[in-house]
């Protein structure tokens, strides 16, 4: 239904969970998708090969998301290879859990870095191609903890948190230029990150959540795909929640 032809996205943490299965729902709506990974390049690889499978049109990137050199300069490389960059999905990050008393600086200095620092390099090097043609799509993935919190989860929620303010900001930035800036917030999702959840901790969380069930990432895949879309041309400084109705 929402189309992404002729666009090129490039989607950060693509070789896995939520970036994985964004990646591939751009493609399938017809966007030539950059498939972004820190580490496994073997899972990338993977994503790359199921969207040509499809009929798709895929390659990848890979850069350090915390190092700010690395991000501009293969940004700058994914414009010159394919002429323009339309979409940015921001979805690479990581989750350190433990109460705040117990909260070591390294673990908070990560975080910080990764989720917040490397979203905004990567937003602010997007962009940059982005005014230009003054039209572009800049999608920050956040999450339900960013904005109910979350005992044992201090400092990620307080990254995510962070990237409702910095989308509203650009949004009123960039808004001239034809460029919108969105959230997507997504609740407990099935991915690497949750399945450390036990048989009882799921069951208690399920009985939270208003739909009874945990969410997929192709659910947040969904979501993404329409705020890059035509269709949501006229959203930006929104947060699309994601969450079963775990936080309204």
């Amino acid at each position: 239904m929402f189309r992404l032809d002729k666009k090129v996205a490039l989607v950060t943490g693509a070789s896995r969970g939520i970036g994985r299965a964004t990646a591939i729902a751009m493609a399938s709506s017809g966007a030539r998708v950059v498939v972004h990974y820190g580490k496994n390049r073997d899972a990338a690889e993977e994503v790359v090969k199921i969207i040509g499978d499809a009929g798709g049109e895929a390659d990848i990137a890979t850069f350090d998301i915390t190092n700010s050199e690395s991000v501009e300069a293969e940004i700058a490389s994914v414009e010159k290879r394919h002429g323009r960059l339309d979409i940015l999905v921001a979805n690479a990050g990581i989750a350190v859990d433990g109460l705040a008393l117990r909260l070591r600086d390294e673990d908070l200095d990560l975080l910080w870095q990764t989720n917040v620092r490397g979203s905004l390099m990567a937003a602010k090097s997007a962009l940059k191609t982005m005014l230009r043609p003054k039209q572009g799509r800049v999608i920050f993935v956040s999450s339900v903890v960013g904005e109910m919190g979350n005992v044992g989860q201090t400092a990620y929620a307080a990254t995510k948190a962070a990237l409702l303010g910095a989308a509203k900001s650009l949004a009123r930035e960039f808004a001239s230029r034809n460029i919108t800036v969105n959230v997507v917030a997504p609740g407990f999702i099935d991915t690497d990150m949750t399945a450390k959840l036990s048989d009882e901790q799921r069951e208690q969380l399920t009985k939270i959540i208003p739909l009874g069930k945990t969410g997929s990432p192709n659910d947040v895949a969904a979501a993404c795909v329409y705020l890059a879309s035509d269709a949501a041309r006229y959203v930006t400084g929104q947060v699309l929640r994601v969450n079963g109705g775990l936080y309204m």
